[in-house]
This record gives structure tokens, sequence and C-alpha cells, in this order.
């Protein structure tokens, strides 16, 4: 190929590239890992079709949420013993100001805190049995995404997406939502060592206004018609030059990703735009950002986007739940907002007959000490609660998993959980589980090695499987 026809080539990339929308070409073009094999399909039939997944950035507090300690109450100020992970700080075990009482028909036990989900309990299947093995938020956001501590691997939206492929040839099958970057960033959905495709498309729910949601969504100065042509021509070229080379998936990524952000132009500008929706639809998930992106995220799967992840961050604030200080005050703020969008999309999901097959995940990366953390000035009124992995709480909605029920328990303090004990990789694996995949056949074959993302663990929890 002479230096003539690389520079016209590169040329036509660029002038290509305006208008064809927000899809993240960067991340498919910076991908230049080995690509393999196409998608491996169901292993067996699905109860879930699609999964949102409610990020709580930072990591809840269960003991003020979803599992009622009164032993903190007889035993507060008293320093926990035992081998703990992380050394104690401060006054000692801190009972929860809050009042938890059983809700629904089948007795769900829940915070005051949590009102709106409280009247949805019967949909509800509470974890309280969660477990993971880092306390810190960097390796312990990139286990709870990828399985993994460090980031070199393919995330479970990208591992969903090389698995099953996409229902909508007009919209990306992993969306991930957040107002800026949480935490970590792209590598929480990154597709790692996966063909390029598989990478989840960010969005900055920072505004929700169509032509800031998607950058370039119209073509500057040109009609579809003549982006058509230009396409046309730019595939033609890229054809010819795939056609001399072996193997080339990178190229054959590049190529997906343009024709699909081209057909985006019009699919995306109906589907983001949230302003379609009812007054009384919009209110009911709140006006704020975290509300308004769980309304986004039940039009995205309405049409057919497999996989959407909504992390809960604040302008300024990478993982507002992180309350190391002030964390029962915090926690009221906090609350009040996630619970009544959370809410919202369970009964918005259930009323529009999408419940059943939508998979509804929430929780954060890991959970908060049973006991206080204080500042220098030992102020029990701004106390905190520090980071803890060893037990915690996260519910599950729909997608085949059985309603009202708590599954698993921790300990008198809630220090560590004992019963049906869950790990991250069971998460995982029964996600996948309920998309129809079998976690230990989705493998994918990088630098001599299969991996998968339950890499060599994960046990289904059949017990809350319907």
């Amino acid at each position: 190929m002479d230096n003539t026809f690389t520079a016209s080539r590169r040329k036509m990339l660029q002038a290509a590239g305006a208008g064809f929308g927000w899809l993240a070409a960067k991340g498919v073009m910076a991908a230049e890992q080995v690509a393999s094999t196409p998608v491996s399909g169901q292993h067996f039939p699905a109860k879930a079709k699609r999964v949102i997944f409610l990020f709580m950035n930072g990591a809840p507090s269960h003991v003020d949420t979803f599992d009622p300690k009164p032993a903190l109450e007889k035993f507060a100020g008293q320093q926990p013993s035992g081998d703990l992970k992380r050394p104690s700080k401060g006054s000692g075990y801190m009972p929860s100001p809050f009042r938890f009482r059983a809700h629904g028909e089948s007795g769900v036990v829940m915070s005051e805190l949590l009102p709106n989900l409280s009247k949805v309990a019967d949909d509800l299947c509470v974890i309280r049995s969660m477990h993971t093995n880092e306390p810190n938020h960097e390796p312990g956001l990139l286990i709870m995404h990828s399985g993994h501590p460090q980031p070199v691997r393919p995330c479970l939206g990208s591992w969903t997406s090389y698995g099953l492929g996409s229902d909508n040839e007009n919209l990306p099958a992993f969306v991930a939502l957040s107002p800026g970057r949480p935490v970590v960033g792209p590598q929480l959905w990154s597709n790692g060592f996966l063909p390029g495709q598989h990478q989840g498309t960010a969005i900055d729910t920072s505004d929700l206004a169509v032509d800031k949601l998607i950058a370039n969504i119209r073509h500057p100065s040109m009609n579809r018609q003549q982006q058509r042509d230009q396409l046309d021509l730019l595939q033609f070229l890229n054809r010819r030059h795939a056609d001399q080379r072996q193997n080339e998936d990178t190229l054959e990524s590049h190529i997906r990703t343009m024709e699909m952000a081209f057909r985006m132009q019009t699919e995306a500008a109906e589907a983001f735009d949230v302003s379609k929706e009812s007054k009384h639809t919009r209110d009911a998930y709140g006006d704020t950002v975290f509300g308004q992106s769980c309304l986004l995220a039940r039009r995205l799967v309405e049409r057919d986007v497999r996989f959407v992840q909504v992390y809960y961050v604040e302008k300024g604030q990478k993982q507002p739940w992180d309350t190391h200080s002030n964390n029962n005050s915090k926690h009221q703020t906090l609350c009040a907002d996630s619970d009544r969008a959370s809410a919202a999309l369970i009964n918005d999901l259930k009323q529009r007959g999408l419940l059943e097959d939508t998979l509804v995940v929430w929780g954060g990366e890991f959970g908060r000490t049973p006991y206080a953390q204080l500042d220098k000035s030992g102020n029990m009124k701004k106390a905190g609660r520090d980071h803890h992995n060893t037990g915690f709480s996260m519910f599950m909605a729909g997608g085949g998993i059985k309603g009202g029920m708590m599954h698993g328990s921790t300990d008198e303090f809630g220090m560590n959980a004992v019963d049906n004990r869950v790990h991250v990789h069971d998460l995982h694996a029964t996600i996948l589980h309920q998309l129809g995949i079998d976690h230990t056949k989705l493998t994918y074959r990088y630098s001599g090695r299969d991996f998968r993302l339950t890499d060599v663990h994960g046990q289904i929890i059949n017990d809350i499987i319907s």
C-alpha cells in the first residue's frame, strides 16, 4: 500500500468520524490485543434476558440498611475482638440509629431508610452473607466488576456481551451510565483482552439533554445519505485493507463499530431521550442524576440493550457512599435518593412486564464496619464507618430470582458472613446462570490460557433461583 493511499485513508477516517455518534470507538481502536472466537451463546434456557446493575460507589453500610444487629446496642463502645482484616478505630461497636422492621407478605427486613423498597419487599432477594477479598476501593471495585483485583481482566458486562452478543443492531449490548468517572474509571467497563466490540459504552449522565449525552450525534454538514455514501466508501477501503491480511479481528471490530455508530444516529437519539417519558414517570424516579439514570436504564433494556451498569456517583465525589465520617446523616441522604429510584425502577419494569426477564442487582464493592470510625476530635456525632469486606449485603430482583427472601447471614455483630456465605464469584456465576450461561464454559483463550470471569471459583446460589 503506497503513502498516497495511506494518507487518503487517514483523511477519510478523520472526515467520516464527525457525526458517527458517541460509541466508544476510541476504546475499540485502543484495544490492540488479540481477538479470537465469536460469541459462544447460551448453554441452557435463560430466565433473564438482560441485567441492570445499580452500583453504589463507595460501599453502603449493611448494618444501616438490610442487616439489623441488636447486639451492637448491647455492646456499644466495646472493641471488636478476633482477627480483623483492618484494625478497629475509634470508639468500638456503633449501633445503627435507624429502626428495622419486616415488610411485605414475606417479611423481608430492612431499615426505615428504605421506605420505597419496603413496598416492593416481596420482589427482593436480599443477600446478607456477601464477602469479598479486599477492603480497599480500587481492588474491591475491580473484583466486583471483573472477579480480579488487578485491572487486567474483562468486566461482567463485557463477558455477557461476548457470551450472548447483542439483541439490538442499532444499540450496543453493554452500556455504562455514570455522571463522570467513578474510582478506577473505564477499567470497570473494560473488555480487557476480549474483542473490542464488547467494551462497555460509557455515557456521562451529568447532563441528560440528548445532545450533551451523545456527542456529535448529528453531522455538522452532511445529510444522512451523504454520510451513508461516505461510510460505504470508507468501508470498501477497510475491507480491501482487511482482505490483504489474515485474522485481522481488530479491524473487523472497527468496521462493525462504524456501522453501528451510523445506525445509532437515529436510534440513540430516541432511546436516550428521557424527556419523552411522562412527567408522572419521571417524578416517580426522582429529579436526580441517579434517578433519571435509572429511568434511562429502563429505556435501554426496553430496547434490548443486554447489560446496563448504573453508577451512583456525585459530581465532585467519586464514591459518595464512602462514609468515613457522618455515616448516619450521609446514609439518610444517599438512601433517600437510591431508595426512591431503585424502587421506581422495579415497579416500572414490573408494570411493563419486563421484571420477569430483567435481573436487577443492587450493591457496592463491600460493606462498612459495625464499629465506629472517629476523626481526631473524637466527636461521636460525626462518627463514620470504615471499609468492611468480610460481611455485607446486596439485593437482586427479577430475572428468575426468588422474591421476598433473605439469604444467608452475618454473625451477631455483622462482622463476618457465617451462614450460606456468598462470594463475589458466586454472585457472578449466578448472574451468568440466569442469562443461560454456564460460567465454567464461558472461556476465552488469551496468552496461552483459557480465562473465565470466575477463574477457578464460583458456585451458583441455587437456593435463590425460582
